[in-house]
């Protein structure tokens, strides 16, 4: 009788819930199988009837190698996919402070639920690259660093569900945004589009500013955007700061005329100078309370009890008072003005921004204005793929939203 020489494939059932279609995520997750060895068979598939509705799908996942099969069924982990034979969370001990146990689950920013004790339970302050701790069936983001001895930690991907994004067909907001990125044409529109989601908006929005704000001549359009209550937490380093008071106490920013363009004699001075006068005072708030530092952002949010948090840097000048040059204390007061938020517009920082996206749920609407278009790749790359871009001037994009405002 002759011997088969045909290989056993290993097999495991996966299944997703959710708007798959409308989203293209069910392409996605048979692409990613394929592309990765394996083979797919539909064995159950219920489409919603309309688009309120969500789908699902039951897929019998196959590859040559159980470790290859593993690997895939974690790859699909990221598109919301649940192993039909999951089970409980697997939870194991750390091992000492600021220590993961081995094959601890490393989170991403999208709403992700546990089971435990026979019920599906949120885990709360939702952000990526962060470990699962559960205390008395209440499951949170940690980072490594807040990890204490004896924490329960989530690990493996048994009785994990992560629940991406989706795009719903009749959703209003955003809908100038056909891609990843508009082009400079559709600025007018987006602008628009913008104004509409923030007149609309009763929740909390944060701006992430770099000190192209300033150099732009745009620190009028924003401080006006604070004053009319549209921005409640400002994140930014210790340049904006600078150069904010640069421009108010000289009429320069890095030097340069902010009405002419044109380089001032001595004007490289002049940024060390407005350090020297904060110095002086003691802090920004204090030179504010002396009325010696009349306008600009700084001005306007300590004017209105506007909450910013600047963060150091090695290059910085200064730096400043208030800037926190403690890194673990600058991520942690980034992260508390980002309570509650539900926009945040990145205004040409690409290191402000990329920080505040691994703080972020993708819940979030994020919008990332600058005229390098490579900025909004990388907040793609780095995990924050809800992020939309609008390519252009920062300091044309603030002037003609403060204009609608």
């Amino acid at each position: 009788m002759a011997i088969s020489s045909k290989k056993r494939w290993f097999n495991r059932e996966v299944t997703a819930v959710g708007h798959i279609v409308d989203s293209g995520i069910m392409s996605d997750i048979l692409d990613k199988i394929i592309s990765l060895g394996g083979k797919f068979e539909i064995t159950s598939f219920v489409m919603g009837k309309t688009n309120v509705d969500e789908s699902n799908v039951k897929i019998n996942v196959k590859a040559p190698f159980k470790d290859q099969l593993d690997y895939i069924v974690e790859q699909l982990h990221g598109f919301g996919c649940l192993a039909v034979d999951d089970s409980s969370a697997f939870l194991k001990k750390a091992p000492k402070n600021m220590v993961a146990p081995e094959g601890f689950y490393s989170t991403t920013n999208h709403f992700t639920e546990i089971y435990l004790n026979s019920k599906w339970r949120k885990v709360t302050n939702q952000r990526m690259d962060s470990v699962i701790v559960v205390k008395k069936n209440r499951a949170e983001s940690v980072k490594l660093r807040d990890i204490r001895k004896g924490d329960q930690i989530v690990c493996g991907l048994t009785g994990i569900k992560i629940t991406p994004e989706f795009k719903q067909r009749d959703r209003k907001d955003f809908e100038f945004m056909s891609a990843e990125i508009s082009s400079e044409k559709k600025v007018e529109l987006a602008v628009d589009e913008v104004t509409s989601l923030l007149k609309k908006n009763s929740k909390k929005t944060a701006v992430v500013a770099g000190p192209v704000v300033i150099h732009t001549g745009a620190a009028g359009a924003l401080s006006k955007l604070i004053k009319k209550g549209y921005v409640q937490a400002l994140l930014s380093g210790n340049a904006l700061a600078v150069h904010d008071i640069e421009q108010v106490l000289y009429g320069t920013s890095l030097g340069v005329d902010i009405n002419t363009g044109m380089q001032v004699e001595g004007g490289h001075k002049n940024h060390i100078r407005a350090i020297n006068q904060v110095y002086k005072h003691g802090s920004i708030k204090k030179m504010v309370k002396a009325g010696a530092l009349k306008s600009g952002i700084m001005h306007t949010c300590i004017k209105h009890n506007t909450p910013f948090v600047l963060a150091g840097s090695l290059r910085d000048d200064g730096p400043l008072p208030e800037t926190i040059n403690d890194m673990v204390k600058a991520q942690a007061a980034y992260s508390h003005a980002l309570k509650g938020v539900e926009i945040v517009i990145m205004l040409s920082t690409m290191l402000h921004s990329i920080a505040t996206g691994n703080m972020i749920p993708a819940s979030i609407k994020t919008i990332c204005v600058d005229i390098n278009p490579s900025v909004v790749t990388k907040l793609a790359d780095r995990g924050s793929k809800q992020t939309i871009g609008i390519v252009t001037d920062v300091g044309l994009f603030l002037k003609l939203l403060a204009s609608r405002l």
